[in-house]
């Protein structure tokens, strides 16, 4: 039947097809002395407590997947334009409101700081309520945030007043942001099984970089500031009743790990510090705990690039010459590109290369530096095709890693809600320090030309390839992908015998 998995009965030999998404198993998670897998002890123990504890279990599909995939995909792009709508039009912004473009700045800030209790806190909520309850309670601060923040617009308020309007509008909407990315690999592990799982991951984790993308091309020409912050609120209005569509669960699993509780973020944190108990399913061998230490700061700092050049397009461009237009266009090319990449590749690390997202980090990541670091010489007067170009290979090696990286986080940790929330958190983090650090790299008045980032586009580059250094040492071993492929073919040579 499509869409339907083979249903599971009491024989040991069929338990294991979905092993590989079993954060609960008695036996992920586990190694040797060496840190090394066990395949066959794994194994072995799956066998003996699936016969004693398990019953039939039918595992299924269902078409409403792609319903909430979409729903959710929608919420997370609008999230996604609020958070980059002034990075385009920061100078518009100062000059409309009377403040300055380190005040503006801030309006970015404000996710990066609200974004990490949020992110860590999202696990537990997730839990207690659910994703559908969750993500309403993200549409809530949207909506809320749209019309806080056009109550700045009225041209009798104050400077001071307006502003305050816009600081708690951001604020609003920062709360919203980490719902609808944090919730994304969760959501594909609960709804998807193991040939969908990647793309839905990228469809979910693209959805932020569309949202910039657009947020960069539509703020700059719609008209004033004014009239872009009344846009940005009738789009996120709009986008409100796609919650609805958002199931929690559905009524059949598709994997044995959707039927299983998600271990819980403290678990993950111990297991990093090297503190659970080995025969717990939590548990992380050193090399997995070194790899998954790596990733979050690698991710972190990458992650904090591309964030900074959205908030910071216009102030980085504008000193060469180029417009608030032409700085929106760069923001799109480098977020489309990569949309494109990752629309292309997902689904071949789903089905083809399946055992290589280790070997693309390794690869991509400094691809992605050298064009981080080539942006140092590139932004000068008359040079907007090669500016267009880097763009384009920075969207096409970031964004296409995203995807990737969810999922290795997912691999190594056998913790998808955790994990991504501590990818994310690490993100914003770096995000606060490069935008506070490159705000006050910014060259004086008297500078030639007045107002140029180059030191801060240097120090942009100089944190991307140290980090980036980090991946040499990198493997992201799939061991969860491995010894689920071990039990098919146990399970598959004893349905032979």
């Amino acid at each position: 039947m499509p869409g339907r998995l083979d249903p599971i009965g009491t024989s040991t030999k069929l338990m294991p097809r979905e092993s590989e998404d079993d954060p609960a198993s008695p036996v992920a998670g586990k190694g040797d002395n060496n840190g090394k897998i066990n395949v066959a002890a794994r194994v072995t123990s799956l066998q003996v407590t699936d016969l004693e504890t398990r019953e039939p279990q039918e595992y299924k599909l269902y078409k409403q997947r792609f319903v909430g995939l979409v729903a959710l995909f929608l919420l997370n792009v609008v999230s996604g334009m609020t958070w980059a709508w002034f990075g385009p039009i920061a100078n518009n912004t100062a000059r409309d409101y009377n403040i300055s473009l380190d005040q503006v700045n801030w309006l970015g800030n404000i996710f990066s700081i609200v974004y990490l209790p949020t992110a860590i806190a999202l696990p537990s909520l997730i839990a207690r309520y659910g994703l559908r309850i969750t993500c309403i309670i993200g549409t809530v601060f949207l909506l809320l945030s749209a019309w806080v923040r056009y109550a700045s617009t009225p041209n009798s308020l104050s400077s001071g007043w307006a502003y305050a309007f816009l600081v708690i509008g951001q604020l609003l909407a920062a709360f919203a942001q980490p719902v609808f990315q944090v919730i994304g690999p969760k959501y594909s592990e609960t709804w998807f099984n193991l040939q969908g799982r990647t793309t839905a991951t990228m469809i979910l984790a693209i959805a932020n970089p569309i949202g910039g993308a657009l947020g960069q091309l539509i703020s700059p020409i719609v008209g004033s500031t004014r009239n872009s912050i009344l846009v940005i609120g009738i789009i996120s209005t709009a986008v409100i009743p796609a919650v609805i569509f958002i199931g929690n669960t559905p009524p059949t699993p598709p994997t044995y790990i959707a039927s299983q509780d998600s271990p819980s973020l403290s678990s993950l944190l111990r297991a990093m510090a090297g503190t659970q108990d080995p025969d717990t399913p939590a548990y992380m061998s050193i090399r997995e705990r070194i790899d998954f230490a790596i990733m979050i700061a690698v991710f972190g700092v990458l992650v904090a690039g591309t964030n900074t050049f959205s908030i910071l397009s216009d102030q980085y461009l504008s000193p060469a010459g180029y417009s608030s237009d032409v700085a929106g266009l760069m923001g799109a090319t480098l977020f489309l590109s990569g949309v494109v990449s990752a629309i292309v590749t997902a689904p071949l690390f789903d089905r083809v290369f399946t055992h290589h997202l280790g070997l693309t980090c390794r690869v991509e990541c400094p691809i992605l530096a050298a064009g981080w670091l080539s942006l140092v010489w590139a932004v000068k007067p008359h040079n907007a095709g090669g500016l267009f170009a880097i763009m384009a290979i920075i969207g096409i090696t970031s964004v296409t890693m995203l995807p990737v990286a969810l999922e290795l986080g997912c691999e190594l940790t056998r913790n998808a809600d955790g994990s991504s929330a501590l990818l994310w958190a690490s993100g914003n983090l770096f995000s606060i320090i490069f935008i506070l650090s490159e705000g006050a790299l910014r060259a004086g008045p008297n500078a030639d030309p007045p107002l140029n980032m180059r030191k801060a586009l240097i120090f942009n580059a100089a944190f991307i390839c140290g980090f980036v250094v980090l991946t040499v040492v990198f493997r992201g071993k799939q061991a969860r992908r491995q010894l689920d492929e071990q039990n098919i073919r146990e399970s598959r040579r004893e349905e032979a015998a």
